[in-house]
């Protein structure tokens, strides 16, 4: 029962082919089954992953398809398919993506003014900094303005080493979360729990946000920003079901 390549994205969306959808536990971990058998990754891998949690997540969205399958509306099931397709095959050049982010991390550069966005990234920024040396061990420097400024070489061996520990689900949420965010400290904190889907997505736009305080919302920039929060709240999903 594999799926085509562009299964569910292309604008010939296939019927849905199951009527029953159920989550438990398979010989290599927790499936999927739909009809009784598990379906297929695009590139033909069994859809297995390591929780109940996060069975439970993607069984979900495949029952909550209608007559036609949507996979741009079944995100878990795509990041599942990205670990297992993508990421597994390339878990250290994943680890150093992650590192990378963190080499130009968005609230390492603090505005020079005007004075109540400088306070607000003060104190917002530089609690998740805060938290990111006492607990996690990593020493970012603080920047004042957009030049780059090269980030401690300890602190980034320490990023890629702790990245690559993680296994290809956990590291494929937050590759995707670093890339989302504009930063690794945020990802950081959505991974260890400190940080909600909507707090790190807030904390990422804060100049953004400022700026449509003093000028107003664009529309066309709000519908975007509230696509991407639903992003940022289902990788908060992912991270909880990858603890249960």
């Amino acid at each position: 029962m594999q799926p085509p390549k562009k299964f569910g994205d292309g604008p010939e969306r296939p019927r849905r082919f199951y009527a029953s959808v159920e989550a438990r536990p398979s010989e290599a971990g927790h499936g999927v089954f739909l009809d009784g058998r598990a379906p297929k990754t695009p590139a033909g891998r069994p859809l297995v992953v390591p929780t109940a949690g996060l069975a439970a997540l993607i069984a979900g969205e495949w029952s909550a398809q209608g007559e036609t399958v949507v996979l741009p509306d079944m995100p878990a099931t795509r990041l599942a398919y990205t670990a297992l397709d993508r990421v597994a095959g390339a878990h250290a050049e994943t680890a150093a993506e992650v590192a990378r982010y963190a080499g130009s991390d968005l609230v390492c550069y603090f505005a020079d003014g005007p004075e109540a966005l400088v306070e607000r990234q003060a104190r917002r920024w530089g609690a998740v900094l805060d938290w990111a040396e006492s607990d996690l061990g990593l020493r970012f420097v603080r920047v004042t303005g957009v030049v780059h400024q090269a980030q401690p070489a300890e602190t980034l061996a320490r990023i890629e080493a702790a990245a690559a520990a993680l296994d290809d689900f956990a590291l494929a949420g937050l590759a995707m979360a670093a890339g989302l965010l504009g930063s690794t400290v945020l990802a950081l904190a959505m991974l260890h729990d400190k940080l909600d889907g909507e707090a790190a997505f807030d904390l990422s736009r804060l100049d953004e946000v400022f700026q449509q305080e003093q000028w107003g919302v664009d529309e066309e920039a709000a519908e975007r920003a509230e696509r991407l929060k639903g992003e940022a709240v289902l990788l908060e999903r992912w991270f909880a079901a990858l603890r249960v």
